[in-house]
């Protein structure tokens, strides 16, 4: 439950560049599944992210084909925050450098993802 509550968080920052889009066609459970992988680096459990989470997060991203999936995406992740504690802002900001997959934007768990 915890691992579904961080890929929500993950994906929203790999989202949130992608929030000019508005109704939602990928579910949270796709979501969820991709990022699950994140959750211990986010955590700050390990020094790194896994070879599975960069993967999942760079697969979710390519299934991405509308405004509208990008916004969903960012919504489950940021429903997931709320209810996952233990992410902490200083890792999750370095996934997407660390898993070379370019977002364009500062990536937060306060990202607005209707914007």
């Amino acid at each position: 439950m915890k691992s579904i509550f961080f890929s929500m968080v993950l994906v929203l920052s790999l989202l949130y560049c992608f929030a000019h889009l508005s109704n939602a066609a990928i579910p949270c459970g796709t979501v969820d599944m991709k990022a699950a992988a994140c959750i211990s680096f986010a955590t700050g459990k390990d020094a790194k992210p896994s070879a599975a989470c960069c993967s999942g997060l760079q697969q979710l991203a390519q299934t991405v084909k509308s405004v509208d999936d990008k916004k969903a995406i960012c919504r489950c992740l940021k429903a997931g925050v709320k209810n996952f504690a233990g992410v902490q802002e200083k890792f999750l900001t370095q996934i997407p450098n660390a898993c070379k997959i370019k977002v364009g934007f500062p990536v937060s768990m306060n990202t607005n993802c209707e914007t």
